[in-house]
């Protein structure tokens, strides 16, 4: 069956976890690199990949995902503010987990992905491109 004989809300989901991916892919590749590579502690290298994520998220999604109602400018204010809120939660998440309980970077990266995804999926969703022909 195409994509596009999926109800709304399905093709929504599949492109957000396949933009959701993608993302994943070029966060951690840079986490990783930037931890096993260049010896970069992990929390400032899970922001960098956060960061990088958030460009590529915010592409992939604005194109795939959502049906945009704002224009591009006020898509992308409202994009970093929900952004910038995952990367708060990211970088407490983080700290809380490797720097403070001492816990391995990696699994507990997947733990915070797993929250902040949530969250950013929520903000993206009801704030940044204002989906507003699903309500």
């Amino acid at each position: 069956m195409p994509l596009s004989r999926l109800p709304r809300h399905s093709r929504q989901i599949i492109a957000y976890v396949f933009a959701g991916g993608v993302t994943a892919v070029a966060h951690y590749s840079l986490l990783i690199g930037l931890v096993e590579l260049a010896k970069v502690d992990p929390v400032p290298a899970t922001l960098a990949g956060f960061a990088l994520g958030a460009v590529v998220s915010y592409t992939l999604n604005r194109w795939l995902t959502f049906d945009a109602t704002h224009s591009h400018a006020q898509a992308t204010w409202r994009f970093a503010l929900i952004a910038f809120g995952g990367f708060i939660l990211t970088g407490i998440l983080m700290h809380v987990f490797v720097g403070r309980l001492g816990l391995p970077y990696l699994p507990m990266q997947v733990v915070t992905t797993l929250i902040v995804m949530v969250f950013s999926f929520l903000g993206h969703k009801f704030f940044s491109f204002a989906d507003r022909a699903a309500h």
